[in-house]
């Protein structure tokens, strides 16, 4: 979803957000992977500043939620880890937000599969290992930013990406949530039989809002 409701007063950074990711998707949409290539969020996208018109969108640093410039692009590199995940390719670099600023609404993937990017600091990365070529395709229609990833020659086997054991937690006064995401490669042609299962990882993160359910840690 291009427009969610993130606390309260921030509707014209999630306006700005759509003007950032439509500057930041001319940058990947269409790009080629090679044998052997590796990805760069970084090196591809560049820094966002107001020049390239970039406008202050929300973004997540130093443990709060806050106005900066190209705000909000991180929602295509979710978007391709979440495609990746989905696929042989190699995750190399990934790191996601160190804490949950706002309830969800809206979230149509499991919490903590995404991935930050913050230029020059957090990149997202990953390598063609195998012997295909992927194409990562990116379009919005009017209420979403929307992804493909394609490739060369259709593989015999496909990935199934779950969550298990999500749960908020009451720390010492403290919220957390906490889940694993988990990856089954499935034979296509064989009645989707699973061959192989793969915890991909475990989250751990502050919640700076006060969950509706949650356990006694």
């Amino acid at each position: 979803m291009l427009l969610k409701k993130l606390g309260d007063n921030n509707a014209q950074l999630q306006l700005n957000k759509v003007t950032n990711l439509k500057i930041a998707v001319k940058k990947l949409d269409g790009i080629l992977i090679k044998p052997n290539e590796t990805f760069s969020f970084c090196k591809l996208v560049g820094l966002p500043t107001k020049k390239k018109g970039y406008l202050d969108g929300m973004e997540l640093s130093f443990g709060e939620a806050r106005a900066g410039t190209g705000g909000g692009i991180c929602q295509i590199s979710n978007l391709i880890h979440w495609l990746v995940m989905h696929s042989p390719l190699t995750v190399t670099e990934r790191y996601h937000h160190s804490f949950d600023p706002f309830p969800d609404d809206g979230r149509v993937l499991p919490f903590g599969s995404g991935a930050t990017v913050f230029y020059n600091y957090r990149d997202y990365q990953f390598t063609n290992n195998t012997a295909h070529t992927f194409q990562i395709n990116l379009w919005f229609t009017e209420k979403c930013l929307e992804g493909e990833l394609r490739i060369n020659e259709e593989l015999d086997y496909a990935y199934h990406v779950i969550e298990k054991d999500h749960q908020f937690l009451k720390i010492a006064h403290q919220f957390y949530r906490k889940n694993e995401i988990w990856r089954e490669k499935f034979l296509k042609f064989e009645g989707g039989k699973v061959v192989e299962t793969e915890l991909l990882t475990k989250n751990f993160a502050r919640v700076t809002y006060q969950p509706d359910r949650w356990v006694e840690g």
